[in-house]
């Protein structure tokens, strides 16, 4: 958390700030560790502050080692304002892609002897690369995630329904850790494959259909995110093999092409011309890939107007999909770090058309 915090200072000074305030839950515990529902971080060039209130003062102190807890009382806003006074703040940044309408003018009316300057994503910028331990901990939640569809390979049948098997596969995770599933997983079979968000639902699942996976957990707060498919009780047929076949060559193209100094576009792109080339450029109309941490879905992006260079400690997903209304959809996911020289895939799970 030092390093954070550190990191953090530095950008205040870029900034031309004497301190920040943290409200947003993801952020807060990114830089204190404390995993409390309610609080207020306050980084300045001396002081570490973290403002909570009484339910939470024995396990903030002992999570947030790094701060000097503060208990507030009835008006969280006084205790901040002293703070504040206390440190000398005159300029104070504020999350301004977080923070209310509302609470900026509380903000306005009751710190009103300094300057209330908003910031644009300066943690969840510093969020993108990730350190050793968030590898680490990432890489266990791909890890239950890889065992989820490897058991649900050996358990869907014919007849079941697709909220069956989510349910199941929620459950297996759970056994193994996880904490919570991390969004409503996907699962698509037959026409509703052509969905690329599409839930499970009461369908039964028939022999012969296609069935779109995409599953994810959460683990000790950070997130996982797998796609992959199966077909049931039968051959692929020649379109489906064609299709896959397209969208796995266009990933491991993606894959490939992966390195520190290269945009989200020029990945995204990689694929894209795959998978046009093939017939199916009209159907290939979401982005290549997201970060993936705290959140399963934050920065940085692998798409068509995404600009910024991809840096080592940036964890992303590549999965190029093709979705035909009236007949299905194939979409194939891994999780993957940027390295020096690359990227390393985090994901083992079979990439194979799985028939079960």
């Amino acid at each position: 958390m030092k390093k954070r915090i550190a990191a953090l200072r530095d950008k205040l000074i870029e900034l031309d700030l004497d301190g920040i305030i943290i409200n947003n839950p993801k952020n807060r515990y990114y830089l204190s560790g404390f995993t409390g529902t309610a609080g207020t971080v306050l980084i300045t060039e001396e002081e570490a502050v973290l403002i909570t209130d009484f339910r939470y003062i024995d396990q903030a102190n002992n999570q947030a080692t790094d701060f000097k807890v503060v208990e507030h009382g009835n008006y969280k806003i006084e205790t901040l304002k002293k703070e504040l006074q206390r440190l000398e703040v005159e300029k104070l940044g504020f999350e301004a892609c977080y923070e209310s309408y509302q609470q900026y003018n509380q903000y306005q009316r009751k710190l009103d002897f300094l300057e209330l300057i908003a910031t644009e994503n300066v943690v969840k910028k510093m969020r993108k690369v990730k350190d050793e331990s968030e590898l680490n901990t990432i890489q266990k939640a791909v890890k239950i995630t890889d065992d989820a569809f490897s058991h649900i390979i050996e358990y869907i049948e014919p007849g079941m329904t697709e909220k069956e098997v989510s349910l199941e596969l929620e459950y297996f995770m759970k056994q193994k850790g996880a904490s919570a599933k991390a969004f409503d997983f996907i699962v698509a079979s037959g026409k509703r494959g052509a969905m690329p968000h599409g839930v499970a639902t009461d369908k039964e699942i028939a022999v012969g259909e296609l069935v779109t996976f995409d599953l994810g957990c959460v683990y000790q707060r950070y997130n996982s995110d797998l796609t992959r498919n199966l077909i049931i009780g039968a051959a692929p047929t020649v379109k489906q093999q064609e299709v896959y076949e397209t969208v796995l060559e266009a990933q491991l193209a993606a894959i490939d092409a992966i390195e520190p100094g290269k945009t989200g576009a020029e990945i995204d792109q990689v694929a894209r011309e795959i998978i046009t080339e093939a017939g199916y450029g009209d159907d290939f109309r979401h982005g290549l890939g997201h970060g993936v941490g705290l959140e399963v879905h934050e920065g940085p992006r692998l798409a068509q107007n995404k600009d910024k260079e991809l840096k080592p400690g940036m964890v992303v997903t590549v999965e190029p999909g093709i979705y035909l209304s009236g007949w299905g959809g194939i979409r194939i996911e891994d999780i993957v770090v940027i390295t020096e020289e690359g990227c390393d895939i985090l994901t083992e799970a079979s990439k194979e058309l799985i028939r079960v």
